[in-house]
Formats: structure tokens, sequence, C-alpha cells
């Protein structure tokens, strides 16, 4: 039960996709930064072993001296994790090479899948005052990524306009079920988004036309395309939104940002 004395819990937002190299990460560094434009205060919550999002938002290795890791396996507030970036109200909970091993060690605890719930739910998160919890999940349907779905109101899947993207959606699709049985009843499906797409290219448009008559309006309009300064953009430590503020990439990552703000409310308060 909800306590009326506290401010209201953030929005928590899965960004998943079992599959690799779909864009989870750029994803979620990318539409944390066009939220922030729209005024919201952001958290990128770190949950992949290789760290790439902390990296993507300027956290060297050496600096991540409290990560995901120790928020899961030992009980540290996540506000102590939590690290400021170089974008004013756009914050992070790094991780590190520590939380491979975390699937392993999560098994013998009886609260294994609502670790993060619970986290995310404590009251130093309202310290933070955030309106955003993105979690950039690794790309497997692990321990990790059933932690994101049991603390999340909502998935954002990306998709890569390639041959095969639906296939692997099913899965996820039949994951998300067992939790809403299992877990948390009230997860939803927040929208596919399709990127590295190529207007261009035949196939991206046919996984387009697939996706939109398989899936239909959990489809955003949205399309991030295939962009070079995307791809540069985390070599220098900063989102495309910074790097590269007038690139087709940031155009489309700010469309987003601005699509699910709209859903929320967000949009109508702050703009």
């Amino acid at each position: 039960m909800s306590d009326p004395s506290r401010p209201k819990l953030p929005r928590i937002v899965a960004v998943t996709n079992q599959k690799g190299g779909v864009g989870k990460t750029t994803t979620a560094i990318n539409l944390a930064a066009g939220l922030v434009e729209l005024g919201a205060r952001v958290l990128v919550v770190d949950l992949d072993p290789q760290g790439n999002a902390s990296t993507g938002l300027g956290i060297e290795a050496q600096d991540r001296a409290v990560t995901t890791y120790d928020v899961l396996l030992d009980d540290v507030p996540i506000s102590d994790a939590v690290q400021t970036t170089i974008i004013e109200n756009l914050l992070i909970c790094p991780a590190n090479a520590d939380l491979a091993s975390a699937d392993i060690e999560l098994v013998a605890n009886e609260k294994r899948s609502f670790l993060l719930h619970d986290a995310l739910r404590a009251i130093d998160i309202d310290n933070l005052k955030l309106d955003y919890v993105l979690l950039d999940c690794p790309p497997s349907l692990s321990l990790l990524t059933v932690n994101a779905l049991c603390a999340a109101h909502s998935v954002l899947i990306p998709l890569q306009s390639e041959f095969f993207a639906l296939e692997g959606l099913s899965q996820l699709m039949l994951t998300i079920r067992q939790v809403r049985e299992a877990a948390n009843p009230a997860l939803r499906i927040e929208g596919v988004v399709l990127t590295m797409h190529d207007a261009r290219n035949n196939l991206s448009q046919q996984v387009e036309a697939d996706a939109r008559a398989t899936l239909g309006d959990l489809v955003f309009k949205t399309i991030v395309p295939r962009n070079v300064r995307v791809s540069e953009a985390p070599s220098y430590a900063m989102p495309v939104l910074t790097y590269d503020s007038a690139s087709k990439g940031s155009e489309a990552y700010r469309a987003l940002a601005l699509e699910l703000a709209v859903r929320h409310g967000l949009a109508q308060e702050r703009i």
C-alpha cells in the first residue's frame, strides 16, 4: 500500500530485448536525454554487466565504486550508487563486470526477483526527485531482466529494422506475460520502437510494415534512423543529443521522448 505522505513514484520503464545489438543502451541514454530536455529529471539504471550505459554517460570504470551490483546483492541504497552526469538532471546508477555473476549469486535469495523493485521504492529514492527511471537491461532473459520487469511500470522494446527482427519478440512477450501472472500484474508494454532504420532499404520498410501489421498501435510513430552521429556519440561519452544536437538521430530521440511524455501527461505539465 502506498504512503500518501510520500511523493509520487517516478515512472519506471524497462528498456529491453533479449536480442543483442538492437539499440537498447543507445535508446535508454538518448531517450533519457530527450526527456530531460522536456523538463524531466531522469535516472538511468545500468543493468548490463558490460556497463555501456555508464560509459556512454561519461562514468569511467575506475569511478564506479558503488554499482547496481551493490544495490542488488549487498542491499546498498540506490541513492548511494547514483552519480550525476555532464547533463543536468540526468543521473546514472552505474554497472561493471561484477554484475556478470549476479544471476548465480541471486539464485539462493528468496526475494531474488524483487530486489530492484524494493530498491526503487525505498524511502531514499524520494530525495532524488525523479520523474522517470529507465532500466537498461542486458541482452538476455536473465534474473537481471526479470528484476527489471518486476520493478517496472512498463516495457519499451527497441526493435532493429532487420530480417528476423520480430522472431525474437515472442519469447520476450511470453516472459512479460509470466511476470504479469506471477509478480507484476500491472506491467504493460509501453511500445516498440524501430531502430537503425534505413528508409532507402526495402528490408527496413518491410520490417516496419510487418511490425505495424502485427503489433498495431504498440509500435511508436517515431522511427530511429541509422545515423552515424548516433554511433559516434558513445565514444565521446555523451548522448547524441549533446554530441550533435541537429543530427537526424537527435531529432528522432527528441520525437520519441515527446511521444512518451505525451502518453504520461509530462508534456502537458512541462511544455
